[in-house]
C-alpha cells in the first residue's frame, strides 16, 4: 500500500453514452508543451499522453500501467506526467493501482498535469514539478449523449467524482475541502511554486524544465502536430469521438478527411492543411 497511506478512490458505473474528454483550454495548453524523451531507466514510466485511449488508439490507461508495474516489480518507481488528463475512470484507476504499489512512489510533472492527470500524481509519496511545469484542478468533466434520464444519471455520476477528487486532493494536501472545492471550481492552475504552496506537490525538481524540448522531440514535428490538430478542433466545440473519425482519415490520408464540419466551424484552414501535411509525411 502507499507509504502515505492515502485513501482509495471508488468510481460509479460508467453512465450510459459517456464519452471522456479533455477542456479544449487544457489540450491547447498541452499541445504546445515542448515533448520529452521517454526515459532508458527500467523503473521509471513515462506517462505523456492523454488518460484513456486517444484519438490514436494509443494513451495511457490502467491496463497499460497495472503491466508497466507488474515489470518494474516491488521495487522504487517513477513516473513522469505530461498529460491533459482524459477519461476520470481510468484516472482514478491508475491512481488506485499506484497507491497499492509496495514500495516508494515518485511523481515528476515534466510538463502539465491537469484534470485526471493530477488526480494520478495525488497516488505519488513525493510530488516534484519542473520549472515551467503545471498542475491543473477541475471538476469532473466529460460528454453525455441521450434524454432526460441519461443526463440525471451523469449529473450525479459526475458529482460523485468531484466528491471523490475533493477526498483525494484533501487527504494528500491537509487542506480544507471548501478550499479545494474552491480551486476546482475555478478550474485553477498552478505553476510549481503555487503548487508546492497550495499542497499538490512537494518540491521543485531543478533539473527539469518544462520549456526546453528534447533531441527527440525536436527532430520530429508529427507527435506535437498530432497534439495541436486535436487542440484545434476541440476549440472548435466538435467532441472527441468526431475528431478522432477526422484525424485517423486524416492519417489515412482521405481526400474529404475534413467532412462537412471544419468550414462550418470556422477553422483556419491553412492551419489545419499544413498540420495534415506534417501527419502524412
Amino acid at each position: 500500500m502507499s507509504l502515505r497511506k492515502l485513501p482509495e478512490a471508488t468510481t460509479p458505473a460508467r453512465p450510459k453514452n459517456f464519452q471522456w474528454d479533455a477542456p479544449s483550454d487544457v489540450l491547447a495548453r498541452w499541445s504546445k508543451r515542448p515533448l520529452t524523451a521517454e526515459s532508458d531507466d527500467p523503473a521509471t514510466i513515462s506517462l505523456y499522453e492523454p488518460i484513456g485511449e486517444d484519438a490514436w488508439g494509443s494513451g495511457w490507461t490502467a491496463r497499460r500501467m497495472a503491466g508497466a508495474l507488474r515489470s518494474i516489480g516491488a521495487k522504487d518507481v517513477t513516473v513522469k506526467i505530461n498529460s491533459p488528463g482524459g477519461d476520470m475512470f481510468e484516472s482514478v484507476a491508475i491512481y488506485n493501482l499506484l497507491r497499492e504499489h509496495p514500495a516508494r512512489v515518485i511523481v515528476d510533472v515534466m510538463g502539465i498535469a491537469a484534470s485526471g492527470a493530477s488526480i494520478i500524481t495525488m497516488a505519488a509519496d513525493t510530488i516534484r514539478v519542473g520549472l515551467g511545469s503545471f498542475v491543473m484542478i477541475h471538476n469532473a468533466w466529460g460528454l453525455v449523449i441521450g434524454n432526460r434520464h441519461d443526463f440525471r444519471d451523469a449529473a450525479g455520476v459526475f458529482e460523485g467524482f468531484d466528491t471523490a477528487m475533493v477526498d483525494i486532493y484533501a487527504a494528500r494536501t491537509g487542506r480544507d475541502r471548501k478550499a479545494i472545492e474552491t480551486l476546482m471550481d475555478a478550474e485553477t492552475y498552478m505553476g510549481a511554486s503555487a503548487a508546492i504552496e497550495a499542497g499538490v506537490a512537494d518540491e521543485l525538481n531543478e533539473g527539469v524544465s518544462a520549456d526546453e524540448p528534447s533531441a527527440s522531440a525536436r527532430e520530429t514535428g508529427a507527435p506535437m502536430a498530432r497534439r495541436r490538430l486535436d487542440a484545434i478542433l476541440a476549440q472548435q466545440g466538435i467532441p472527441r469521438s468526431e475528431r478522432r473519425r477526422l484525424l485517423r482519415e486524416a492519417m489515412a490520408g482521405t481526400p474529404s478527411a475534413a467532412g462537412t464540419v471544419m468550414p462550418s466551424a470556422g477553422l483556419d484552414l491553412a492551419m489545419v492543411r499544413d498540420l495534415i501535411t506534417i501527419l502524412k509525411s
